[in-house]
């Protein structure tokens, strides 16, 4: 007598992701093409509000730098240097090609306010945030 043997076809884990809203990357997108331009937005967080002027990434790299160059010692010099250094060994390894021709998946913001659980709120000079975790977005601050 013989025996069959059920096999069960293997399950393959799927990682998910949230998926960034297009209209806002597009927008980041066509900010990221010229490093004077911003817009006030307002943005959806999970358990947060967040505004402020959003910019593109090289303003975003530029201010960086800019604010650790007012800071004394050695380690802001460093350190101010770091996101072109990581953008450089990005583009040294040869992925800069392939996400060039994506979209974002960064925000940045300037001059920001971060308003949570409605008791408080936190003053950010500079801001940078996955897209992916922005639940809602409008153009303006809130008045």
């Amino acid at each position: 007598m013989s025996e069959s043997v059920e096999t069960r076809p293997e399950t393959i884990p799927v990682v998910t992701e949230p998926v960034p809203d297009l209209q806002l990357q597009l927008l980041i997108q066509l900010l990221d093409r010229e490093l004077r331009s911003s817009l006030p937005i307002t943005l959806a967080l999970s358990g947060a509000v967040l505004h402020g002027d959003v910019i593109g990434h090289e303003a975003w790299k530029a201010d960086w730098a800019r604010s650790l160059r007012q800071v004394e010692g050695e380690g802001a010099n460093l350190i101010a240097e770091f996101p072109e250094t990581v953008d450089q060994g990005i583009r040294e390894l040869g992925a800069g090609e392939e996400d060039a021709a994506h979209l974002p998946r960064w925000i940045h913001l300037r001059d920001a306010t971060l308003v949570f659980g409605g008791t408080g709120s936190l003053r950010l000079p500079l801001w940078r945030g996955r897209l992916a975790d922005v639940s809602g977005w409008a153009l303006g601050r809130p008045q």
